[in-house]
């Protein structure tokens, strides 16, 4: 087929290149030239594990970036919005997707051929029937059904493993206004064999994506809750969550009596904390949306707000070791939110380091991927180091925010360190007993 998608930014520009992989003719579309440009070269003005080999692979054959919105929508049979939708703390902003809606209706007006719209963007129920629909007929004049069609289509990336998500997704949800559109859309992923194609409406399907976000957050707060009573009375919860996970209704048994340990276990283990654009905006605006519906929704402010304490328990576990931070030495390990990506949104590591700052400590961190975007935050705040060794020579405590698997090398980075620096383990990720002095979430001291 032949795809404009709309927006370059991590949907979009994912979703088109992986679309171009597969054989489709993708032209991306973004008002921003120095984007466009950059993408025309091959090169993603966002990191991605595997993306740009891919964008490389197919740049100028099956995939090209333009800003000329009109050519794009003229020259292919369906649209992908793609584009931000920032939660301002009351809702989610829809003003892009209002104003590419009524872009592209504008465009449809002088188009003869049917043409469906798809909205990729993370929108509340209810948003594409009710706010990008009538911008389309507003501004084409034309029938939606008749003329174009509209459909919604949620995107499950994970980032760091965004690339084998798309390719070899677990299912893909064709939301649509008629069967004509979701027909349309199903076109588009036809060559995904084997894979669940859910055919429903364009509100269950944007439902779909926020109760999808919602529930992994949801374990990650419960585990952390469990984590922090843990380390109340003396119980270490990677082993208490251990026994949890034996149980075979998580972890099933074949018959061959091997385990299966499937990755959703990994969200319900405790941490200093979720991050990112989607877990924290997703749960804000689905909490949002339930009130203006009449519906609390107190679960998930639960949700919010024991994820909003957990960086503070770094500090704390700190400052049981050191009764002032003015002027310690304190070397803060990852800066994104979550191994493979540079994306620090929301990241954990952000208020642990502004709380650590304003204490007077004096900060180094390292981030094999996140340095330039951190660095965007801080300034020379912080020393960066691009080497992890140098980033905790002389550090009085190490603080792990990300779980990045160049950490598993401290314990033997830190042999014949006198004194020791204290290891505050905000992942779980290493031994307890592969240090001299360690702390972690979820562990008594």
């Amino acid at each position: 087929m032949r795809v404009s998608v709309v927006g370059t930014g991590y949907v979009g520009l994912v979703s088109g290149v992986c679309l171009a992989a597969k054989g489709h003719q993708v032209t991306c579309v973004d008002v921003d030239q120095t984007k466009v440009d950059k993408i025309n070269k091959g090169i993603p003005p966002i990191y991605e594990a595997g993306l740009e080999e891919l964008l490389q692979q197919h740049i100028g054959t099956n995939i090209t970036a333009t800003t000329d919105l009109r050519k794009a929508v003229m020259n292919s049979e369906l649209s992908l919005i793609a584009v931000g939708t920032p939660f301002d703390g009351q809702e989610i902003d829809l003003k892009y997707i209002k104003l590419v809606s009524e872009q592209i209706g504008t465009v449809l007006k002088d188009k003869d051929s049917y043409h469906v719209v798809i909205v990729k963007s993370t929108v509340v129920p209810g948003t594409t029937d009710g706010v990008v629909l009538p911008i389309l007929k507003q501004a084409s004049g034309k029938t939606a059904g008749a003329d174009f069609g509209v459909g919604m289509n949620p995107e499950f990336l994970k980032e760091g493993e965004a690339i084998p998500d798309f390719m070899y997704p677990d299912r893909i949800v064709l939301g649509g206004i008629d069967d004509r559109s979701i027909d349309t859309l199903g076109e588009l992923y036809a060559m995904f064999e084997g894979v669940d194609k859910i055919r429903t409406n364009t509100k269950t399907a944007e439902m779909i994506k926020y109760t999808a976000n919602s529930l992994l957050a949801t374990l990650i707060s419960f585990s952390n809750e469990i984590g922090n009573l843990c380390a109340t009375v003396g119980v270490d919860v990677v082993e208490a969550m251990h026994g949890v996970h034996m149980d075979k209704r998580f972890t099933p048994i074949l018959e061959t009596g091997d385990r299966i340990i499937p990755s959703f276990t990994t969200y319900l283990a405790a941490g200093c904390g979720f991050g990112g654009s989607c877990f924290p905006k997703d749960v804000k605006a689905l909490i949002a949306y339930g009130n203006q519906m009449g519906n609390p929704m107190s679960l998930l402010e639960s949700v919010i707000e024991v994820n909003a304490q957990q960086p503070d328990k770094m500090i704390e576990m700190l400052k049981r070791h050191f009764p002032t931070l003015d002027g310690l030495k304190v070397a803060v390990l990852g800066m994104a939110f979550k191994p493979g990506t540079d994306d620090i949104r929301e990241s954990p590591a952000l208020p642990v380091t502004k709380l650590l700052l304003e204490e007077k400590a004096v900060v180094t961190s390292y981030d094999p991927i996140a340095r330039h975007e951190a660095e965007k935050v801080f300034g020379n705040l912080v020393d960066f180091r691009d080497d992890l060794s140098e980033a905790i020579a002389q550090a009085d405590a190490i603080l792990i925010m990300t779980r990045w698997q160049q950490f598993q090398e401290i314990p033997a980075l830190l042999q014949g360190r006198d004194p020791q620096p204290l290891v505050i383990d905000g992942r779980r990720m290493l031994d307890k007993t592969s240090v001299a002095k360690y702390e972690g979430i979820g562990l008594k001291s």
